[in-house]
């Protein structure tokens, strides 16, 4: 008697950021034959020249700005000079040291993920990858005399996660050593004297905000009317306040016609023809998705005019046998977002239990100093009638533990369901705003009332029990 036995679903992933990493675990965990393709690291650039290396500089920037903030909570720092008299000390940045621990941690990253894939059994390749229709994936290797060897498998299902790249201006072009996109700044030896930063969403606002407090005189260049102008209103008004208050000039409503280098420095010339000159430029203009050439549209998958891949709520593309995941596709572009992806595609393809992604629950960060963490609903939309709450805000200035840590900026803003007092959104800004997002997150995924929420003990005292006063202060009467 002949048995037939079945084969194993095969999975192709083309692109190991972190969408393509958790696709490929999840496959492995679920039986799946798989095989990643990657042209530079596991990981990809979120790991290797974006998130892991940005934030490892941002946390260097928090440490400074840390002990030059110690004395207001009566720490002071001498050493004794030659005449035996106190002299206090100049705190300083090796910039070399710096970026050689941040690019070091971002290599143990890509290698400890890649050891994870290697032990789930996961098939690594290293090369280009496209798609040959819906069904088939080719790589190109370059492991040849002439750069051309080629790999190529069958998949039925195959995952899409290849990132993006930062958007250049024709007027402004990097070279890696006075102007920069954020994923060139790796190689500087010293604080930039002047670092003019072109852009004010969350990249700008976020590398502005770190090399303030690394030492750099900071200009930052914004198109709109403050910076952060897709974020909560008030929240933005804080990091601006904080911005200014600490030193930086923040050029509202002027957009950046081109960028040149000086004998010694840049220049950056605005649309009104005001001139900004300074000793280094950081583009930080938005990017673009890394999805042309790759055999997309010939498979039959739809893209946005700007390049995304379309997906739905399960990560899935137009085409039956492809998803995406990630900054390539039109969904959120945040690391968490993308992973969450890559795991929901996976389990959609072998017919496993799958929570479609829903938007209104995300969670997103922004590393300024303070930090602004939002999720859910936002200020706006309850304002312009999409959706019907309650707002309530309060001060952290308000808060006995933020009193005695010395943070003196910073909120907690609840928004919950008229009615029936369920929250749907809120923000945090705050040091950790990161961090203390998470009850809220909770609260909105299952649909806590205020009530409820303020029924969970917080420490006293602690700055998360500024969201449980905020969540009394929104009682519904019964």
């Amino acid at each position: 008697m002949a048995y037939e036995f079945e084969r194993k679903q095969r999975i192709a992933i083309v692109g190991g950021g972190p969408g393509g990493y958790e696709a490929a675990l999840t496959g492995a965990q679920l039986g799946a034959e798989v095989t990643l393709v990657e042209r530079t690291g596991v990981g990809g650039s979120a790991v290797l020249t974006d998130v892991v290396p940005s934030k490892t500089l941002i946390a260097t920037a928090e440490a400074t700005n840390s002990i030059g903030e110690a004395a207001d909570l009566g720490v002071q720092f001498f050493v004794r000079g030659d005449s035996g008299r106190p002299v206090r000390p100049e705190v300083t940045v090796n910039f070399a040291a710096v970026n050689a621990r941040l690019l070091r941690l971002a290599r143990q990253q890509s290698e400890d993920m890649k050891s994870q894939l290697i032990k789930a059994g996961v098939r690594i390749v290293q090369g280009e990858g496209r798609l040959d229709g819906p069904n088939r994936v080719v790589v190109s290797t370059g492991m040849g005399n002439a750069g051309t060897d080629f790999d190529e498998f069958d998949a039925d299902t195959i995952v899409v996660s290849v990132g993006a790249s930062p958007r250049v201006l024709k007027t402004a072009m990097p070279d890696g050593e006075r102007i920069f996109t954020w994923t060139q700044l790796y190689t500087l030896n010293e604080a930039p004297e002047h670092l003019i930063v072109v852009g004010s969403g969350v990249t700008g606002a976020e590398f502005a905000s770190a090399y303030m407090y690394l030492g750099s005189k900071v200009t930052l260049i914004s198109s709109r009317e403050q910076v952060l102008p897709n974020e909560d209103a008030d929240a933005a008004r804080v990091i601006e306040d904080v911005f200014t208050r600490n030193g930086m000039t923040v050029l509202s409503k002027s957009r950046a016609e081109s960028v040149k280098r000086t004998k010694d420095g840049v220049v950056a010339t605005l649309a009104d023809g005001r001139k900004v000159e300074g000793s280094h430029c950081l583009l930080a203009v938005g990017s673009i998705p890394n999805t042309e050439g790759i055999g997309l549209e010939a498979a039959g998958v739809q893209l946005t005019d700007s390049g995304h891949i379309r997906v739905n709520r399960v990560a899935r593309t137009s085409v039956p046998s492809i998803y995406a995941a990630g900054d390539c596709s039109d969904f959120l572009p945040l690391a968490s977002v993308a992973s969450m992806q890559g795991r929901t595609a996976v389990f959609h393809a072998m017919g496993d239990a799958v929570n479609p992604t829903e938007l209104r629950n995300i969670t997103s960060n922004i590393f300024t100093n303070p930090e602004i963490a939002t999720v859910g609903w936002t200020q706006k939309q309850i304002e312009d009638g999409i959706a019907q709450g309650e707002i309530y805000k309060l001060p952290l200035s308000s808060n006995p533990r933020a009193k005695m840590m010395g943070i003196k900026d910073g909120f907690v803003k609840l928004f919950a369901r008229t009615g029936s007092g369920t929250v749907i959104g809120g923000v945090i800004v705050a040091p950790r705003a990161s961090e203390l997002i998470l009850p809220i997150a909770l609260a909105v995924e299952h649909r806590l009332t205020v009530d409820q929420l303020a029924r969970a003990f917080s420490v006293y005292p602690s700055l998360t029990g500024s969201i449980t006063d905020a969540a009394r202060a929104m009682h519904i009467v019964n």
